[in-house]
């Protein structure tokens, strides 16, 4: 009888505390998903200057004039997210691809140096963006001479620390035996990446053109640092003209904020699958 009690006092126990965890995991997910709820909702709203606008949890009326008042306040409102979308795109495959050749040198092929260069890279990656970006700025628009251009946008982000350090962990957990295999059929090194590492590292892959398409898409400064032209901005930086010294559309700057996150949840759901695997790597022995 004592054991029984027992065994129930530690079912309730359990839970108990299984309550609690799921109640604090919702809170946290509410915290998460709430400003993504008040942008939307918001966008919904009359195009009204901020003064008017009441901060309420369910408009009074669902209207979509904010999201017309969007794309008929400027001309270059398509252009924005075209200008984003080229950036982004390019800024992601130029990683893909330069980072995942820097990541199977750095794994698979032995040449002098390796270990220096690469703990430099590692180095580079602990410096904050923001210490770059002076003698960033001084290099496009004093010595190359391309601000306000599509250069300027992308070549800072071509290939990134993060993504061949990425590329190279997951990459020296392909087994050596395969590639000694494909060496033995007579494949080179190129064809060893191309038929070999980069199919068994779809994953990764995925992780990284999720990850460097959102960072690149989502930047502010750095675009606003050498665009002076509003056919030049991204929509990051278009959203600000929305708001002025007295003035600021709410509604619309909301409307103009959820269109330029539809991309994010296209691209994170159509790569789920691959994104899950990738971010869980190595965490199961099998």
């Amino acid at each position: 009888m004592a054991l029984y009690r027992k065994h129930i006092g530690r079912r309730s126990t359990r839970r108990i505390r299984n309550a609690a965890i799921i109640v604090i995991l919702l809170l946290f997910a509410a915290a998460t998903l709430f400003p993504i709820y008040f942008m939307i909702i918001s966008s919904f709203g009359d195009p009204v200057e901020a003064a008017a606008m009441s901060y309420s949890l369910w408009p009074g009326k669902i209207s979509f004039a904010s999201y017309q008042f969007f794309f008929d306040y400027s001309t270059y409102s398509l252009r924005w997210i075209g200008n984003s979308a080229l950036v982004a795109g390019s800024v992601m495959i130029t990683n893909v691809a330069f980072a995942s050749l820097a990541g199977y040198a750095f794994s698979r092929i032995r040449f002098k140096g390796r270990s220096i260069l690469f703990s430099l890279l590692l180095c580079a990656m602990m410096i904050p963006y923001q210490v770059t970006q002076v003698p960033l700025y001084i290099l496009i628009v004093n010595t190359f001479h391309i601000q306000n251009t599509y250069g300027a946008l992308i070549l800072p982000g071509v290939v990134t620390v993060y993504n061949i350090f990425l590329a190279k962990q997951f990459m020296s957990t392909i087994p050596n035996e395969i590639l000694e295999c494909a060496k033995v059929e007579g494949c080179n090194q190129l064809q060893i990446y191309l038929r070999i590492v980069l199919p068994l590292s779809k994953t990764v892959l995925a992780v990284m053109a999720i990850l460097t398409f959102m960072d690149s898409w989502n930047t502010f400064f750095w675009p606003f640092l050498v665009t002076n032209t509003m056919d030049m901005q991204t929509i990051q930086v278009g959203l600000k003209n929305f708001r002025f010294a007295n003035t600021t559309y709410f509604a619309p700057m909301m409307a103009g904020a959820t269109v330029s996150a539809l991309p994010m949840f296209i691209l994170f759901f159509s790569l789920q699958k691959y994104f899950l695997e990738g971010v869980t790597v190595g965490a199961v022995k099998g």
